[in-house]
C-alpha cells in the first residue's frame, strides 16, 4: 500500500483543485478571500490528492461569523483573545481511502500540524446531520459553542443546521489515543466485512 506523502499546497492550481474536491465533498463553496488566510495541507498518493485540510490561525475565524449576535453577547468563550484561537476548516477525504489506518494518518497529521500553531482554542464547525464528523469532534473533548442555523451573510452559503464547538490544543493530544482505539476498531469492521464476502463468494459458489 503507497503510502500518504503530506505538503503545504502553495500555487493556485494545486488549491484550486483542494477546494473543488472539498467543495464536492460537503456541497459548500469557501469563499476566496477565507482561502487566501488559510494554510493548505494535503495528503497525496502518487500524484493523486486524496483528503487535507485547512489551518486558520488569525480573525476573522469562518465558524464564528455563523454565530448570532445573542450568543456571541452571552456565551463565555467570547471572552477570549480571538489571537487566542485557530480554526481547522476544510477537512475531507477521498473515498479512494479506503482503510481505517489511511483515515487515521490524515487526522493525526492534522492533530500535529494542529498543535504546533501554538493557539490555546481550536475552533471546530460541522453540518449538524454529519454524524461522522459529529463524532470525531466529541473525540476532542470539544465544547459547544452554538448549534442551529447559521447567521449568514447575503450571498454566503452553508449547512441549514451548523454545529460550532471548539476544544484545546492540549486536548487535541491527549486524546489522541481514543483516535487510536477508533482506528483499531474501523480496522476490526473493514477485516470482518471482507471476511463475510469472501464467505459470501464461496457460498455463492457452492450454491
Amino acid at each position: 500500500m503507497e503510502a500518504i506523502k503530506f505538503k503545504t499546497l502553495t500555487n493556485d492550481h494545486d488549491i484550486d483543485m483542494f477546494l473543488s474536491r472539498f467543495e464536492s465533498y460537503v456541497g459548500v463553496k469557501l469563499p476566496y478571500d477565507y482561502a487566501q488566510r488559510s494554510t493548505f495541507v494535503a495528503g497525496f498518493k502518487g500524484s493523486e490528492m486524496v483528503g487535507g485540510y485547512m489551518l486558520v490561525t488569525k480573525p476573522e475565524f469562518r465558524s464564528l461569523m455563523f454565530v448570532p449576535d445573542a450568543v456571541r453577547e452571552e456565551h463565555e468563550f467570547f471572552r477570549n483573545d480571538s489571537y487566542d484561537m485557530m480554526e481547522i476548516n476544510g477537512v475531507w477525504m477521498s473515498a479512494s481511502l479506503k482503510t481505517a489506518s489511511e483515515q487515521f494518518g490524515i487526522w493525526l497529521r492534522l492533530i500535529l500540524d494542529a498543535f504546533k500553531c501554538r493557539k490555546q482554542y481550536v475552533l471546530l464547525m460541522a453540518n449538524q446531520r454529519n454524524l461522522n464528523i459529529r463524532h470525531v469532534h466529541a473525540m476532542t473533548g470539544a465544547k459547544d459553542i452554538y448549534e442551529g442555523e447559521p447567521m449568514l451573510m447575503a450571498g454566503e452559503k452553508s449547512h441549514s443546521t451548523i454545529r460550532v464547538s471548539y476544544t484545546t490544543r492540549w486536548s487535541l493530544l491527549m486524546n489522541v489515543p481514543r483516535y487510536w482505539f477508533e482506528y483499531k476498531s474501523r480496522e476490526r469492521r473493514f477485516h470482518r466485512r471482507l471476511k463475510q464476502r469472501a464467505y459470501s463468494r464461496v457460498t455463492a459458489a457452492k450454491a
